[in-house]
């Protein structure tokens, strides 16, 4: 492409809204003639980012980045200076033309790919939609979707559809459609190892929207048994995963209006709660929640409400969202109602107990501080002072994320009110932890922890993400033998999370349990691991061997954990034999796992 003549650019600047522009990447507030926002070039919780509309330029006096309004769009877009002009005269519907030329610019062969690709998706959607609503093929998928309490008019919206269980039908009906077999090829929507071969089948099909509305990818939710039980499109020229949000488009107007956003697990839960009237609900993709789409949500919205399922492994997984969300500078509050809760998922919230109850639940949410604060009392133990104090360091991590030091010293008291101990000894542990494992930045993502080192819960974990491409049912077998309550560590706490995660999402792959992974350091200590093939020899026996030991130290614990209740009891009486029987159950299992 030639240049682009300055007559072109001088037209497109007369017509940018500054403010509109930026507005799609920061939350922005006017104030004193001025708009405002944090910054989005660095980490900052009072904002020191503005947009001057009249100048049409940027400035933050915290990094003293700043530039006009095209620049703005290449750094945040990582564009080139004709993409970036392409992509704003696109929107002001600004004709470019080549310098001298009078020649209109063509969009470019990157641009057509693009818009061929959201073409085709578009139509592909479209065929899917068709089959699931219109045909008796599709019967059994739009059955599913019915009975889970979603209507035809959110199936609609949603453009939900289904993909025929023949892999081949897709590619036949496309090239019937005159697409080219090399387009095709490109286009994600066939496997690699045979190109006719379509990536979804027997699929209730989810399509994922850009911001615009745009289909760039698919998700799909098997319905037979064989297969993981969701599949997500790889990423491509028209999708990035980690800074996409399921339903985004359709939730944006009512994000905006009230400044909060739920961040729910999966499609249906996201479907579920549109449902139900709750309209500023989205979900990430197939990973964890990254913070680029927390910094994503943080420009529109002044908190992100997370709702994950009840289990173990689902309010594990809140607890790691929690420290993503305040990585973006955003704070996050939990929705978790007070007393037991007999619930999967919003989804069977609303098929089980209808829209009003659904609307009812999401309004009971905890700050994030008092959700961690609630759930590691629970896995404290006030006759282990070993396990207290871990229950007391699991809060650290999310303490180094707080800039203000006056919060910082109010969650010090509270730590200590909590677990009953003094506040020094809380901040003297803090102290320790901190300097050990930090240094002085205070950017999350810039920090630098002390090595991590192997441990018992550490070891399995650590084989199971190594060899989870190859042998996937090493998780499985893990995780029904071993709870996440058990694991005190907080690093294997994160792989374990992870690898949950991935195998919710149907996709125990080593790249995404790498890209799941928040902390650097574990990363590259799996990485490492990977690397030097210690864990490539006979897995399975390392995972066994590791749940003997752990369970051993489990049972050893408990052990412990009677004798001392013995002791306590002054009588012979039926106190003293429950304990005894409860002692005896134990030594069997101890015994048994010798033997074994």
């Amino acid at each position: 492409m030639g240049f682009i003549a300055k007559e072109s650019i001088t037209e497109l600047s007369s017509r940018l809204d500054a403010v509109a522009v930026v507005g799609d990447y920061v939350k922005l507030e006017k104030k004193s003639g001025r708009w405002w926002g944090r910054c989005p070039f660095h980490s900052e919780k009072t904002p020191s980012f503005t947009v001057d509309p009249e100048r049409k330029t940027y400035y933050c006096f915290g990094c003293h980045e700043g530039g006009d309004i095209i620049s703005f769009v290449m750094e945040m877009d990582k564009l080139s200076f004709p993409e970036a002009v392409e992509l704003l005269a696109k929107r002001f519907g600004v004709p470019l033309i080549l310098d001298n030329s009078g020649v209109p610019v063509n969009t470019g062969e990157l641009d057509k790919k693009k818009d061929d690709l959201v073409d085709l998706y578009r139509r592909v959607a479209g065929s899917f939609s068709y089959i699931l609503m219109e045909t008796p093929e599709g019967g059994e998928a739009l059955n599913y979707v019915r009975g889970r309490g979603i209507s035809d008019e959110s199936i609609r919206r949603f453009r939900l559809g289904y993909a025929p269980a023949d892999p081949f039908w897709l590619y036949r009906f496309l090239l019937d459609k005159g697409y080219s077999a090399p387009f095709l090829a490109e286009s994600g929507l066939f496997t690699k190892a045979n190109p006719h071969r379509a990536f979804f089948s027997d699929r209730l099909i989810f399509p994922i929207a850009d911001r615009q509305g745009r289909i760039a990818a698919f998700g799909g939710r098997i319905l037979g048994v064989d297969g993981p039980k969701y599949l997500n499109s790889a990423e491509s020229l028209i999708y990035k995963k980690r800074d996409t949000l399921f339903a985004l488009d359709l939730a944006m107007n009512e994000i905006r209006n009230k400044k909060e956003v739920i961040l729910a697990e999966g499609y249906m839960d996201v479907i579920a709660l549109h449902e139900a009237g709750i309209c500023n609900a989205v979900a990430p993709l197939g990973t964890a929640f990254t913070v680029e789409q927390a910094r994503l949500l943080a420009r529109w919205v002044d908190r992100i409400k997370l709702l994950f399922d009840s289990d173990a492994a689902g309010q594990a997984a809140a607890a790691k969202a929690v420290l993503t969300c305040r990585s973006a500078a955003c704070p996050a509050f939990v929705i978790k109602p007070e007393g037991p809760v007999e619930f999967k998922d919003p989804a069977d919230i609303l098929k089980d107990r209808g829209a009003g109850y659904l609307q009812q639940f999401v309004k009971h949410s905890m700050i994030d501080f008092e959700y961690l604060l609630a759930e590691n009392r629970t896995s404290a133990d006030d006759s282990d002072s070993t396990r207290k104090a871990r229950a007391v360091a699991s809060l650290f991590p999310f303490l180094d994320l707080i800039d203000s030091e006056v919060e910082r010293e109010a969650y010090f008291r509270r730590i200590a009110e909590v677990f009953g101990t003094g506040t020094q000894s809380v901040l003297h542990d803090y102290k320790v932890w901190h300097d050990g494992g930090y240094n002085a930045q205070k950017n999350p993502e810039a920090a630098v922890r002390r090595p991590i080192n192997m441990n018992d819960e550490l070891y399995p974990l650590t084989a199971v993400a190594v060899n989870c491409e190859t042998a996937p049912f090493l998780f499985a077998k893990l995780r029904s033998a071993i709870p996440i309550e058990e694991f005190n560590d907080i690093y294997a706490k994160e792989l374990y999370v992870t690898l949950e995660e991935c195998n919710r999402a149907g996709n125990m792959s080593f790249e995404a349990a790498i890209n799941g992974i928040l902390t650097e350091e574990l990363k590259q200590f799996v990485v490492e691991k990977a690397a030097t093939r210690e864990f490539s020899e006979k897995p399975e026996h390392i995972v066994a061997d590791s749940i003997k030991k752990l369970n051993a130290k489990r049972l050893m614990r408990k052990r412990n954990e009677l004798i001392v209740k013995m002791r306590s009891v002054k009588n012979n009486g039926a106190s003293m034999e429950d304990l005894m029987h409860e002692k005896m159950f134990i030594d069997a299992e101890l015994q048994g796992l010798k033997r074994g």
